[in-house]
C-alpha cells in the first residue's frame, strides 16, 4: 500500500526545512468530504505502522498529522513516537475538559501539540501550558487578529506561531515581521522578484549540454568539448561517474570515458540536477527537492506511457518547471536564455499537451487538490495506484539525491 498523501513543507525563518504536514486521503477517489477526519487519520496511522513508514515519507523530519477528538481519545498519536509526529488538533475540535485532559497526557509524554487553523477564544488559555505551536491561516486572519493572539500568549513564550497558506514572498516577509517562526505554503516555489541577470558561465555550459543531450543522437565530441571548457563541471562529472552507484572495475579518468559509462539518460539526469542545484545557492533546499521530485515523477509516468513521452525529456521538463522560482525570473525570460529543445520549452510555456498535463498532475498532488488530480489521471489514462506509488518513489529519490548533492 502507498500513501495517498501530499507532503507540504514547513520551513523556519531561515527557509530551512523543519517538518512536513501530511495531507492524507484514503485514495485518490476518496476525496474529502467523502471520508471523515477520524477515518483519514486512522488509515494514515495504519499505513505508517504496517506499510510504508511515515519517517520514510518525510525523510526523517517530523510529520504534522491532523487528529480529531475521537482519534486523540483512541490513542492514535501514541502509535507513533514523539519524534515522528506533531499532534495537530483539527480546527473542528471544540475546546473542553476532555480535549484538555488528552493534551495534558500527550504533553507529559513529550509530544508536540499544535492547534490547527486557530481562531482565538479565551477558553484556549487553559491549553497554552501544553501547546507548543499555534497555526494561523494568514489568508483568513487579519493582522489585528494576529496581534490579539500574540497578546494572549505573551505569558507563554514557549508557544511559537506558524503561518499557513503563505503563497508569496511578500506574505512570508509580513508574517516574519509579525513574529511568526514557521511557515507553510508555496511562497518559496515562486519567483521572489522579477529581475534581469545573466547566467554564469557554468550555467550556460550546462544549458548548452542540456540542449546537446536533448538531440536524438548524441554528438560525443561536441559534448566533450563543452565539458573541457569548464573545469568545475568536468570535475563534478568525473566524481559522479566514479561514485559507488556505478559498478565499475577501474577508475574513470577521462571525460569521454565518463560519457560512455553514463549513457544518454543518466547524463541528462546528471546535467539537469547539476543545473538546478547550482543555479541559485541562496534558494531553500526544499525548492530544489521539489524540482527533483517533479523530475522523477514525470520520468516514471512517462515510462508508463510507453511511446507517448520520452523518459529523459519528461525528466528535464519536470525539473525545469521550477526554474523560474530557482532563478527568480519569469519563466519565459529564463527559457529564452536556454538553448533547449522545443519539446521541453513548449509544454512549460503553453501549458498544453500531454507533457504539460503530467506537470499539472504533480502540481495538483503537491497541493493536495485531489479532485483535480483524479481528473488528470483519467485524462492521461494512468493507473491510480501506480500514480500514488510514483509520487512516493519520486519523493524518496529526491530526498536521497538532495543528501548526495549537499
Amino acid at each position: 500500500m502507498y500513501f495517498y498523501a501530499a507532503r507540504q513543507p514547513i520551513l523556519d525563518v531561515n527557509k530551512k526545512l523543519y517538518a512536513y504536514e501530511l495531507l492524507f486521503r484514503d485514495s485518490i477517489d476518496n476525496v474529502f468530504p467523502d471520508i471523515d477526519g477520524d477515518e483519514a487519520t486512522s488509515k494514515m496511522i495504519e499505513a505508517s505502522k504496517f506499510n510504508m513508514g511515515i519517517s520514510e515519507f518525510t525523510g526523517n523530519k517530523p510529520a504534522f498529522i491532523n487528529f480529531t477528538l475521537e482519534t486523540l481519545a483512541q490513542g492514535y498519536p501514541e502509535m507513533l513516537t514523539n519524534e515522528e509526529v506533531v499532534v495537530e488538533v483539527l480546527e473542528t475540535v471544540k475546546p473542553g475538559k476532555k480535549l484538555l485532559g488528552l493534551c495534558k497526557a500527550l504533553h507529559s509524554k513529550g509530544y508536540i501539540i499544535a492547534l490547527d487553523d486557530y481562531e482565538h477564544q479565551s477558553v484556549w488559555a487553559h491549553f497554552y501550558p501544553f501547546i507548543k505551536m499555534i497555526k494561523i491561516d494568514i489568508q483568513q486572519t487579519s493582522f489585528d487578529e494576529v496581534k490579539e493572539i500574540i497578546k494572549a500568549i505573551k505569558d507563554h513564550p514557549h508557544i511559537e506561531l506558524l503561518a499557513e497558506k503563505v503563497e508569496t514572498y511578500q506574505e512570508y516577509d509580513q508574517a516574519q515581521k509579525l513574529g511568526f517562526k514557521y511557515f507553510q505554503g508555496f511562497f518559496f516555489a515562486k519567483p521572489e522578484m522579477v529581475k534581469t541577470k545573466s547566467l554564469s558561465p557554468s550555467q550556460l555550459a550546462m544549458a548548452e549540454l542540456l540542449y546537446e543531450t536533448s538531440k536524438p543522437e548524441l554528438d560525443l565530441s561536441s559534448i566533450t568539448s563543452v565539458f573541457e571548457r569548464d573545469v568545475s563541471l568536468s570535475y563534478k562529472l568525473l566524481r559522479y561517474a566514479n561514485s559507488a552507484i556505478f559498478k565499475r572495475r577501474s577508475e574513470v579518468s577521462t571525460i569521454k570515458q565518463a560519457l560512455v559509462l553514463l549513457g544518454s539518460s543518466e547524463l541528462k539526469r546528471f546535467l539537469g540536477l547539476m543545473f538546478a542545484v547550482t543555479a541559485n545557492p541562496d534558494k531553500p533546499t526544499e525548492l530544489i527537492k521539489l524540482a527533483m521530485t517533479r523530475a522523477k515523477f514525470c520520468e516514471l509516468v512517462a515510462h508508463d506511457m510507453n511511446s507517448r513521452l520520452d523518459d529523459s525529456i519528461a525528466f528535464l521538463t519536470g525539473l525545469l518547471s521550477m526554474i523560474d522560482a530557482i532563478l527568480d525570473e519569469e519563466l519565459d525570460v529564463v527559457l529564452a536564455k536556454l538553448p533547449l529543445a522545443a519539446e521541453i520549452k513548449e509544454p512549460l510555456l503553453t501549458r498544453k499537451g500531454v507533457m504539460a498535463a503530467v506537470i499539472k498532475l504533480v502540481e495538483f498532488i503537491e497541493h493536495a487538490q485531489w479532485d483535480k488530480t483524479n481528473i488528470v489521471i483519467e485524462k492521461l489514462k494512468l493507473d491510480k495506484e501506480q500514480a500514488a506509488k510514483h509520487y512516493n518513489e519520486a519523493l524518496a529519490w529526491a530526498d536521497e539525491q538532495s543528501l548526495l548533492a549537499g
